[in-house]
């Protein structure tokens, strides 16, 4: 059961990228040109996406458990250190160069097409390469 509902939840994700133009890299892109031919799309995507995880957080609070799982997966508070704050740019680099973030980018292997696919595999080499390497203490 578990499975089918996240599969039907990841549908529904995957659906609402490829209505709104997520999985477009020129729309993304487009958002991000403030001086040229600005596009707003992305800005409403991101508020509608901020209205559900507040609704989220809302339910999570009158709850002691989620309905399909031993506890809530809540991102805890840290610090905000270098290696945040260099994944942050890495991140947001990569995002305004190729138009793509990992969800829209795995919704878009879809499409078929072989930029697409290029960009998740590295993708998945960088997240690789990230997870052998020795972490500070």
């Amino acid at each position: 059961m578990r499975t089918l509902i996240c599969f039907l939840i990841g549908a529904l994700f995957g659906t609402g990228l490829a209505i709104s133009g997520m999985m477009n890299p020129a729309k993304v892109i487009s958002f991000l040109d403030l001086a040229g031919d600005w596009d707003p799309t992305l800005a409403v995507v991101m508020a509608a996406a901020l209205a559900v995880s507040a609704v989220g957080y809302k339910v999570k609070k009158g709850r002691a458990r989620p309905l399909l799982a031993e506890f809530f997966q809540v991102p805890s508070a840290g610090i905000v250190d270098a290696r945040l704050i260099a994944g942050s740019a890495l991140f947001g680099l990569g995002w305004g160069i190729a138009g793509f973030c990992p969800g829209p980018a795995i919704a878009a292997l879809s499409t078929g097409r072989w930029d697409v696919a290029v960009f998740v595999v590295s993708m998945v080499a960088g997240m690789a390469a990230f997870s052998l390497m020795p972490r500070a203490k």
